[in-house]
């Protein structure tokens, strides 16, 4: 049994659910009234403050992973900042009135929660959570999770490390310009490069790029020099497979073909990866990345998607306020 909460928790909540397949436009409707989920043993309920889509909620809204999906009807979304108003009996880490951030489906694309973020309340394992850094807003902290975490545990399975080079496809995308950053200020690359569009590659630098390349203008699989490792989080992998050296490693995260050299992986989310990465947020190190258009208003949620859903925004798209 959980303790009783000193916060007043009601018994429903407004959350946004989708009961078909289809675009944010077509199925995604507010319901005021669905039940706030009860915590388990090792969960905690988190009040939502802020919340960011990423395109895996888009895919998932559509249909794409049917097979392993969770039964409808769903509440999307992966990525929350919020407080914890409730605790688990056997939750260790966390106290009512926390301020905590988190990816709150640990296997992304395998029975992700019916009951996802963009609700008022939430239900989350203590161990896929972090307590937010106090340099960051609710904003900024939702913008991270899912993003950073991927970002880090592609650079880990290539086994980046100090003195490597990197080429980053798709670099000022949500999980691109944490890719450069954790390359960077993290691992200690001698090179970054990144590609983007003409109006984002002073962006790409900002974050530490050394080379940014315009991909509507150049063709990096062209150039002569080639790099330890290429990230692709964009789906372009047959070209990554020609801009790596021998030996050297391709990760993807955009399926489903992947030639050798290449690895595809789906993140597995941990709180432990975000413990790991807070003294590189709190010095200002690695910074989020929102796009200019967010937040967007927790009424405004379906504009939200339809606007990640174009494909060109610049890091993250946050959903705040909550009601």
């Amino acid at each position: 049994m959980a303790a009783p909460s000193s916060f007043t928790i009601p018994s429903h909540n407004k959350a946004w659910v989708y009961s078909e397949y289809g675009s944010a436009v077509d199925v995604l409707k507010l319901d005021p009234n669905v039940p706030v989920p009860e915590v388990k043993d090792d969960q905690v309920l988190v009040k939502v403050a802020a919340a960011s889509l990423n395109p895996v909620d888009s895919k998932r809204m559509r249909g794409y992973i049917k097979a392993t999906d969770s039964p409808l009807p769903t509440v999307p979304g992966y990525d929350i900042a919020g407080v914890v108003v409730k605790v688990g009996s056997r939750v260790k880490n966390f106290k009512e009135g926390d301020e905590v951030y988190g990816d709150i489906n640990e296997v992304a694309l395998e029975q992700p929660k019916r009951f996802g973020s963009l609700a008022q309340y939430t239900a989350v394992e203590e161990r896929l959570l972090s307590l937010k850094p106090n340099s960051l807003s609710f904003v900024e902290a939702a913008s991270l999770p899912l993003a950073i975490e991927t970002a880090y545990e592609g650079l880990e399975r290539t086994g980046f490390s100090a003195g490597k080079s990197i080429l980053v496809l798709g670099g000022a995308g949500g999980v691109g310009t944490q890719i450069i950053q954790l390359a960077k200020h993290v691992f200690g690359a001698s090179k970054v490069a990144a590609t983007a569009s003409t109006a984002k590659l002073e962006l790409l630098k900002s974050l530490g790029a050394d080379w940014a390349i315009d991909y509507t203008k150049e063709k990096f699989e062209d150039f002569p020099e080639k790099f330890d490792v290429v990230y692709d989080a964009v789906g372009q992998v047959d070209r990554a497979v020609k801009a790596v050296k021998e030996g050297g490693q391709v990760v993807t995260i955009v399926g489903p073909e992947t030639p050798p050299p290449a690895i595809i992986f789906v993140l597995t989310s941990k709180g432990s990866i975000l413990e790991k990465l807070k003294p590189y947020l709190e010095s200002g190190k690695v910074k989020p990345v929102i796009d200019p258009k967010s937040p967007f208003p927790f009424s405004k949620t379906v504009e939200a998607f339809s606007y990640l859903d174009t494909n060109r925004a610049t890091g993250k798209v946050v959903v705040y306020p909550f009601p």
